[in-house]
């Protein structure tokens, strides 16, 4: 979706939107601006026929009913257009008149000097054609053809024309979301290429939103009537710094617009954030009651910042920690940071965290590209505790029968009848279970502890990164209504 000034006119369809009973002068401008669209469809269909005189008419009478420089415009092209085909003086003639009347009643055009460029074409092409007339020219002979000049400004299209109106007018008029602030004021005209969102607010009014394309062959009109709007409150948001970012209850969200900020808030307490790159944040706790204004004045102050910015691949997965804290949970992530030694840590699941200190100043930016190297495999370890309960746990069964041996044997003895045989081969038996047990027991201790190192020993090449330190030159910049800090970066 593209978006001019009221200079610049795509061609758009017509529409007329009401939100409750429409009022006297909206009724008016209805029957003013149906007439504006018949004569357009009407001058519209002659042009794509090649009819342009027909097309001139109808465009002058679209301009009669609704005064819109635009109008002028197309009748301008229509005869520029036959002046071309036909290569009529007269035409050109007229084309200029026309080109010089829409100049003149839009005199802050977008695209003044295109059109003045056009019109001093067409002027040496009037003289370039008087000068080649003789007297006595057959008329069976055709024009000469146009100059390179006239040529070389390509085929003319008419405009059409968005117009957005209100009942009352001087409402906000925001296109694609508040994000941006009011787009402009009613009532308005101009430009919108393709689908675009429209939200019409006014202080003690209800808002009206909705959703249309534009058609690059019509005209739009939006007739909105607002109705009043008693169960909402009003508030409006200012701060020394133009295009502070707004936040309201819940920082999550994102910002819902930029300083200076205006529109309706359902009554109730809430929590109003405002910040700005290089600022301090202020917060505002503040309570909305239906059907009044209220106003947040908000001083940002400076404070001596530095800009930390992480990139590198897959940081898109990565999570960004500035002194334990998370600042980015995913990358690319370019954020400002107090003055200062700070300890900036990227960590992505499966891969080695990157944690390096950083020394912040003013005016400075540190970029961290960040290489994260993945996690290696621990089936070392996994195969050692096996080895290591195997170990522990034949030195288990060993020591048990060992032990078994034992038992019996002294039984035998303290019953001593008949006395034990010193050569009985239990008693050597027994002396290797018990030494087996022992070994096992050692094995098993000794591969455990290498289990336990494989676990934790940091195998394979660590994550790095590169870090790239740019200063920033920040000056003054002072306004009307503020003061404030213009950034560049020095490469």
């Amino acid at each position: 979706m593209k978006l001019r000034g009221i200079s610049l006119l795509g061609l758009v369809f017509s529409v007329a939107v009401a939100l409750v009973g429409t009022a006297g002068p909206a009724r008016a401008q209805s029957a003013e601006w149906k007439a504006a669209q018949a004569a357009f469809d009407q001058a519209q269909g002659a042009y794509l026929a090649g009819n342009y005189d027909d097309a001139a008419a109808g465009f002058r009478k679209a301009y009669e009913a609704r005064r819109m420089a635009q109008f002028l415009f197309n009748v301008g092209a229509a005869y520029h257009m036959k002046g071309k085909k036909t290569n009529d003086p007269a035409a050109y003639q007229l084309a200029v008149d026309y080109y010089k009347k829409y100049v003149t009643e839009d005199p802050k055009a977008e695209d003044r000097k295109d059109v003045e460029k056009t019109i001093a074409v067409l002027d040496e092409e009037l003289k370039r054609l008087a000068a080649a007339a003789p007297t006595g020219t057959d008329p069976t002979q055709p024009p000469p053809t146009p100059s390179e000049q006239v040529q070389a400004l390509g085929e003319v299209k008419v405009r059409g024309l968005v117009v957005i109106e209100s009942e009352p007018q001087g409402a906000n008029i925001y296109i694609n979301g508040k994000e941006k602030g009011p787009f402009a004021q009613t009532p308005w005209s101009g430009t919108m290429d393709g689908e675009f969102q429209y939200l019409v607010e006014k202080r003690g009014y209800k808002s009206k939103e909705g959703r249309t394309s534009a058609d690059p062959s019509r005209l739009m009109v939006l007739q909105i009537v607002l109705s009043e709007e008693d169960y909402l409150g009003w508030l409006e948001i200012k701060s020394n710094v133009p295009g502070a970012e707004i936040f309201l209850d819940d920082k999550s969200v994102g910002a819902i617009g930029k300083t200076p900020f205006s529109g309706n808030f359902k009554p109730g307490k809430h929590t109003v954030w405002i910040s700005a790159d290089g600022y301090e944040e202020s917060q505002h706790e503040i309570e909305v009651i239906a059907g009044e204004t209220h106003e947040i004045n908000s001083t940002l102050k400076g404070a001596p910042v530095g800009y930390l910015n992480v990139r590198g691949l897959g940081i898109e997965a990565s999570e960004i920690l500035v002194d334990g804290e998370v600042v980015c949970p995913r990358g690319p992530c370019r954020k400002p940071i107090k003055e200062g030694r700070r300890r900036v840590t990227v960590r992505r699941p499966g891969y080695k965290p990157y944690t390096t200190t950083i020394e912040v100043q003013a005016k400075t930016e540190i970029s961290v590209k960040a290489m994260l190297a993945k996690k290696p495999g621990r089936g070392d370890a996994v195969v050692a505790y096996i080895f290591s309960a195997a170990f522990l746990g034949g030195g288990i069964y060993l020591g048990l029968e060992a032990d078994k041996i034992h038992d019996t044997l002294r039984k035998e003895i303290d019953e001593g009848n008949p006395p034990i045989d010193q050569d009985d081969p239990r008693f050597q038996r027994g002396k290797y279970m018990a030494i087996g047990a022992n070994a096992a027991y050692g094995l098993a201790g000794v591969i455990g502890l290498a289990a336990i190192y494989y676990t934790f020993r940091d195998k394979g090449a660590p994550s790095t990164a590169t870090l790239d330190v740019r200063a920033l030159a920040l000056t003054p910049v002072i306004g009307p209504e503020y003061g404030g800090l213009s950034m560049e970066l020095s490469w």
